[in-house]
Order: structure tokens, then C-alpha cells, then sequence
């Protein structure tokens, strides 16, 4: 691809930039950081990286963007041209896990030239682990699809208060707040992802998106022999159409007929790509399994709503909680005794129960921990029951 059709594609960005007048919170902490690091956007598919960066071009007259997948030759010599004849001061750059010596010429670059990169990646960058010393050059930040609040005010035009872990225990929600409730089961069933704000049946763009993370995005950060990207989506389908309890390294060896060894390492690619998380255990004496469950909402692709409503209670609560930045953890007990579900430490330690409307007290037994709630279905809030939506009303 010659310099013209690129020089064409940056100006085609800044025009699509145009369409998408409301902005991302991470817009705003991209647009304040002043340092002189490379900002790294990482996150799923789907999630609104691109426009961001379109966004970018379009307020920075010295930007200029490129997606890697559409870049064939030498991206350092690219850069440094640009830079040189056109005084292009910023860079945006697209999908870079395509591009194989990504890390390598963003080294190169930070030492080289006085420039400013922006980057987006569909995978989780391993880069302060590479051999090339990037930690103090490149920050990166995580892109998550909508959290309710984020949808309710993109889709709806509301605006609801940002909580704290404190207003939930303490039960101090204000009343406007409730009407958030409103929209928790079209967001669990694909509103969180921003192109269903364009898009009336999301699921169906989510299947073609999760066959090109596995086809393409996987083998990039990989090397994975053919059949095994088989074995992957075999994984990934017999987790969406399992319970939630008891999806872990074990058990999807056993029904996936896979080594542990391979389990482990296909969960983590698709952790890194944003399909699952790992919620790893708390306590002593415990097998250092984690918990696996699915990202909101590829659990539809496999069960209806009705069917797939439990799994996706606890895929919403531990997407949040992630996006709000807290570590968690699940709680395990030795003998296969009833523990709550999830464990956090925040100004002090609080454990989580997940569920419909029948989980009460007895799910804590046994528990030194003060701190308890109950995240359930509908709008009570008596006792230490809380409405499950509250958590995507969080803000990290």
C-alpha cells in the first residue's frame, strides 16, 4: 500500500470521526495525560477502541491514522517519513498485534523520534514482560464495553450519579439511581457493546466477531497449529452451554479431551483476548484453579436468556468489578461447603453473594468477614440485599 492510499484512509478516518458526537470517559483521560509515555488502548472487539482513535485524528490537525492490518511494509520507516515531510506529531495506530515487530518499533520509535503514539490492540498486551524495557515507555489503559451507566446515557440520553463501593454497602443509593434498573436485561443481552447502539440484533455481529478473535486475533499472539483453533471454539462452546459453577482448568479438560496444560494455556489466550475471565481463589490449602466464566454476553450465543441467566448475573458482576479496577476473587471452601460466591478487599474485606431472588443469610455461614452483601435480582434493598444492576453503576 503506497503513501497516497494511506494518506487517503487518515483523511477517510477523520471524517467518520465525525459521526460519533458523544465521547468515551477514556477520551477525556487519553485528551489529560501529559507524559511524554506512548498510550496503549486495549480491549475487545467491538468495544469502541477505533473510534476513539478516530476521534483523536479528527481534534488533532498534526495526527495522522493508520490501522496495521492495511499496513504492508516497515512501520518505523513509515512513522519517520511522516514525521520528517508532513511534521506529524501524533500517531494513531490500529489493531498493532497484527503487525509482528510491533514492540520492537515502538521502542524505536520512543528513543528516535519526538513524536506521540496512541495504539489500540483486541488483545491484552504482554509488552512490560517483552525483552524490550517498554514499562517506562508506554502506559496502557483498558477499553470495556459499556458499563449501565455508559449505556444508559449513550443509549437513552440519562445521566445516573457514579457510586462507590460505600453507597452500596452502606445502602445509601440515590432514588434516581433505581431507574437504571430499567435497562439491565437489554444491556446483559448485548446493549453493553457500543455498535448495538447502531446495530438491533447484536448477538448476530458477536458471532462473527468471536470467530474472527479465534481465527485471526488468537493465531497473531500465538502459534497454534490448525486443529487447535478447532479444539478453541470447541472450549469456548462448552463453556457457554455449561453452569457456571465449576468451569476451570479441570473440568474443561476433561470434556474438552485436552491436556490441563493445553486448558490452561487456551483459557488464558482468551482471557488476553477478552472472551473470558479468570477469577482466581482466595484462602490457603486450596487447588490454585481459577473460576472461569465468560465475558458479557457470548453466553447467549449458546443458551437462551432464560436458560443462560445465571451465568450471566455472575459474568456482569465480575466484567464491573474488573472495569471498576478492584481485584477479585472467588471463595473456595475445602470440603465442597456452601461459601458465597466472590471476595474483595476494599477499605475492608466484603464478600459477595450472586444470585436470584432466593439467596439470603445462610449463603454467609460460617464467614469472619463483617462485611456482606447479596447481589440479586429486582430492587430490594433490605437487610444486606442490593439490586444486582447497582455494580455497573460503579466507577473505577
Amino acid at each position: 500500500m503506497n503513501i497516497n492510499q494511506l494518506l487517503e484512509f487518515d483523511r477517510l478516518a477523520k471524517k467518520d470521526g465525525q459521526k460519533y458526537d458523544k465521547r468515551r470517559e477514556l477520551y477525556d483521560d487519553i485528551t489529560r495525560d501529559a507524559g511524554a509515555h506512548f498510550i496503549g488502548i486495549v480491549g475487545p472487539r467491538g468495544a469502541g477502541k477505533t473510534i476513539i482513535l478516530k476521534q483523536l485524528a479528527l481534534a488533532n490537525e498534526e495526527s495522522f491514522y493508520v490501522s496495521l492490518d492495511a499496513l504492508e511494509g516497515d512501520l518505523f520507516d513509515l512513522v519517520k517519513t511522516l514525521h520528517e515531510t508532513m511534521r506529524i506529531r501524533l500517531f494513531l495506530l490500529d489493531e498493532v498485534h497484527v503487525y509482528p515487530r510491533f514492540e520492537a518499533d515502538l521502542k524505536k520509535l520512543y528513543d528516535v523520534l519526538d513524536i506521540r503514539v496512541i495504539f489500540t490492540s483486541s488483545t491484552a498486551l504482554g509488552m512490560y514482560e517483552s525483552g524490550y524495557d517498554l514499562s517506562r515507555r508506554v502506559l496502557l489503559k483498558t477499553l470495556y464495553p459499556f458499563s449501565l451507566r455508559e449505556y444508559a446515557k449513550f443509549k437513552y440520553g440519562q445521566e445516573f450519579t457514579v457510586l462507590t463501593i460505600r453507597n452500596i454497602v452502606e445502602g445509601k443509593i440515590p432514588a434516581d439511581v433505581f431507574k437504571a434498573g430499567e435497562h439491565f436485561l437489554s444491556y446483559i443481552q448485548g446493549g453493553l457493546m457500543p455498535f448495538a447502539l447502531r446495530e438491533p440484533q447484536p448477538l448476530m455481529l458477536l458471532e462473527n466477531i468471536l470467530k474472527t478473535i479465534i481465527r485471526k486475533d488468537i493465531p497473531h499472539i500465538a502459534k497454534l497449529l490448525t486443529g487447535e483453533l478447532e479444539r478453541i471454539e470447541q472450549l469456548v462452546r462448552f463453556i457457554g452451554r455449561s453452569g457456571v459453577d465449576g468451569i476451570n482448568y479441570s473440568s474443561v479438560s476433561q470434556n474438552v479431551h485436552i491436556t490441563k496444560y493445553k486448558a490452561e494455556q487456551y483459557i488464558t489466550l482468551l482471557e488476553r483476548a477478552f472472551v473470558l475471565h479468570r477469577v482466581f481463589p482466595m484462602g490457603s490449602n486450596v487447588m490454585k484453579e481459577p473460576k472461569v466464566v465468560m465475558a458479557l454476553p457470548y453466553r447467549l450465543l449458546y443458551k437462551s436468556l432464560n436458560e443462560a441467566i445465571g451465568g450471566l448475573r455472575e459474568d456482569f458482576f465480575v466484567e464491573a468489578f474488573r472495569a471498576f479496577g478492584k481485584k477479585l476473587f472467588y471463595l473456595k471452601s475445602m470440603r465442597g461447603a456452601k461459601t458465597p460466591d466472590y471476595f474483595i478487599r476494599d477499605s475492608q474485606d466484603i464478600v459477595f453473594e450472586v444470585g436470584g431472588k432466593g439467596k439470603g443469610r445462610s449463603q454467609f455461614k460460617g464467614m469472619d468477614s463483617k462485611t456482606k452483601i447479596i447481589f440479586a435480582d429486582g430492587y430490594d434493598m433490605t437487610d444486606i440485599r442490593r439490586p444486582l444492576f447497582l455494580a455497573g453503576l460503579l466507577n473505577g
